[in-house]
């Protein structure tokens, strides 16, 4: 459903793929891949690509503004005069595309029954999409955390398709650590009761906020929580357990039950398995073997106190790189924002997006 907001064309809609077989072997009948497109049709393409929670809506509307509005939009860091921006909810995802909410061949939801799919299928019903839409080569493929892991398996699985990639606050693998992460939500969301092993009409609340608050914990810096809360009260403290003592408390129970609203806790689940198995050398010798096979040039950014994905890595991916093509490049964001850098303070890092995408 195609509408122009300031002159800028956006269009709303899902791209249906047919039959698409995993890389575990199975097939999954009537693929559809939902997508925002933003700008001229006729400019050069830039692909987005979303991280776990996030969707299609980067640009969104006037009245609903997306998730990365600030970064991209008419004359912003991204502009949409002179760029077509796409974004495609992934494949497993709950906006649109096809995953566990969407119908099976036996005509009921597919909820746990969905089949387990990596960072590498993404990425393929990514590409089968866009050559269904007509396009055959981008200018760019940019994406933050689960969205940067795809930019770099871009690179690997089509290595003539974008002269660039924007690889933010990601790694070529996740780390034991961010794993250890998504372990904890993972549990807390199967050992609810009313997960009822992924056969659930209604989310699994407790569950699934728990694992929310677990990941704002661990997008975030020690610095930043402790300068926005200071310990602040609010309900008192030794009245009962439940009682939300200090901002903090209640600070991340609104972030949990305000996801309830928005995500399922199947398509959560399966997004965390995806994080896990992601290594862009599983199969190919290594990460570094890997690295060598891109030949688009890379401009990585990493944040400061960023826990799950620290800046070493993915400054040893553009090193690594550097030895295919000398002008790839990696630089670090000083913020409190840590991993969710990507996501705020456009105007100390935009500029490196701008800059990189226009020469």
């Amino acid at each position: 459903m195609p509408n122009v907001k300031d002159d800028v064309q956006t269009e709303y809609g899902k791209v249906q793929l047919g039959s698409f077989t995993t890389e575990l072997g199975i097939t999954i009948p009537n693929v559809e891949i939902a997508f925002e497109r933003v700008g001229p049709q006729t400019a050069p393409v830039i692909i987005v690509c979303h991280a776990l929670t996030g969707n299609q809506h980067t640009v969104g509307t006037e009245a609903e503004p997306g998730w990365w509005s600030g970064l991209i939009g008419k004359e912003k860091y991204i502009d949409t005069i002179k760029w077509q921006v796409i974004t495609m909810n992934v494949l497993g995802g709950c906006n649109g595309s096809t995953g566990p909410k969407s119908i099976g061949p036996n005509g009921q939801p597919y909820n746990a029954s969905f089949p387990f799919v990596s960072v590498r299928d993404i990425v393929t019903t990514q590409y089968l999409a866009l050559k269904e839409l007509g396009i055959d080569q981008v200018h760019a493929i940019i994406g933050g955390s689960l969205g940067g892991m795809q930019v770099l398996e871009w690179g690997v699985l089509y290595p003539e398709f974008a002269k660039l990639l924007f690889p933010l606050a990601t790694s070529p693998y996740l780390s034991d650590f961010g794993m250890a992460y998504n372990s904890i939500a993972r549990y807390a969301i199967t050992n609810d009761p009313n997960w009822q092993n992924g056969e659930y009409c209604e989310n699994p609340e407790v569950g699934l906020s728990i694992a929310r608050m677990i990941g704002m914990i661990s997008y975030r810096s020690p610095e930043l929580f402790n300068a926005r809360f200071s310990r602040e009260t609010r309900e008192g403290f030794g009245n009962y357990h439940q009682e939300k003592s200090y901002q903090v408390d209640s600070y991340l129970t609104y972030q949990g039950e305000k996801f309830l609203k928005r995500f399922d806790a199947n398509s959560y689940l399966y997004l965390l398995k995806v994080m896990d198995h992601h290594d862009l050398g599983r199969n190919r010798g290594d990460w570094k073997s890997a690295i060598a096979k891109i030949r688009s040039k890379i401009i990585a950014i990493s944040f400061e106190g960023d826990i799950i994905y620290p800046s070493g890595l993915l400054k040893d991916v553009v090193k690594e790189h550097q030895q295919v093509l000398s002008s790839s490049n990696h630089y670090e964001v000083s913020t409190v924002f840590g991993h969710d850098g990507f996501l705020v303070e456009f105007e100390k890092w935009g500029h490196l997006v701008e800059e990189g995408l226009s020469r």
